[in-house]
């Protein structure tokens, strides 16, 4: 029987005024463990997508535990029949998210986390909550919570410039938001914070946190993952999207049917 991929998932920001120097041994310690994905690197934290086997994923993550700004990450784990990723990289970069506003330090002051099992009960229990799906316009087509205020943009660079246009009485609400795995909402609950959003918190560890520990309840479709899987059912399990070669969007079932999808060539969104 061929051994499952494991996919593993992390981030943290904290000040890494060495990050060139973690570069290197970084690369070398994944290559040599055989493991493919990114990892990105910056002055303010790390961010990582890595997939290989149980026992060279475990490997990393003891590596990580050797320094202890990195260690005890949480992760966020699935399994896939097949390497996901195409190569190893480790990248440094200005922000292990892009945003590009410098006063906004995760490490110094960001939202308060609700568990995904807060959030379930709230929403059993109908309770009035503004839920606000802070990720892209192509993600949340695949996916999102019953419900929830879709903000209709194409990078989260656009994120502070949208919550302006928010009705004013959002921010006397209790505002949940959430991405994929939680590091966009690690920024986005502080940037609503300063711009006067009273109740902001975020969901701890994000769709997939959600999806481990509650399931699909209150979830409608999928969730788009950012390597050749594309997207996630509830039980972590890959989806039947597959990714226009040409314009990148991601296809359902239906979509990948229609005459204007050619495999490698083009699809609906782009013809």
């Amino acid at each position: 029987m061929t051994e499952m991929t494991v996919n593993i998932s992390g981030y943290r920001f904290v000040d890494l005024p060495d990050r060139d120097a973690l570069r290197a041994p970084m690369l070398d310690v994944c290559l040599e463990l055989g493991l493919k994905g990114t990892v990105l690197l910056s002055h303010n934290g790390i961010n990582f997508f890595l997939a290989g086997t149980e026992e060279s994923t475990e490997s990393f993550v003891s590596f990580l535990d050797s320094d202890k700004r990195l260690s005890s990450i949480p992760l966020k784990v699935s399994h896939s029949d097949y390497q996901p990723f195409r190569r190893m990289l480790v990248k440094c970069k200005r922000e292990i998210i892009s945003l590009g506003m410098d006063d906004i330090r995760p490490s110094e002051f960001t939202g308060p986390y609700i568990s995904p099992n807060e959030l379930k009960h709230m929403l059993d229990d109908g309770e009035e909550i503004l839920l606000l799906d802070t990720r892209n316009d192509y993600e949340t087509k695949v996916g999102t919570f019953e419900g929830a205020v879709d903000l209709g943009i194409s990078s989260f660079r656009q994120f502070p410039d949208v919550i302006e246009k928010l009705p004013e009485d959002y921010k006397s609400m209790t505002l949940v938001m959430y991405c994929t795995g939680g590091i966009r909402c690690e920024k986005a609950s502080a940037v609503m914070l300063k711009a006067g959003f009273e109740d902001v918190r975020q969901l701890e560890g994000g769709i997939l946190g959600y999806f481990d520990e509650c399931g699909g309840t209150h979830w409608e479709g999928d969730c788009f993952v950012f390597d050749q899987r594309v997207a996630l059912d509830h039980q972590l399990d890959e989806a039947e999207f597959e990714m226009c070669f040409r314009c990148r969007e991601p296809l359902s079932p239906e979509e990948q049917l229609s005459d204007d999808y050619v495999i490698g060539e083009h699809c609906p969104y782009c013809v």
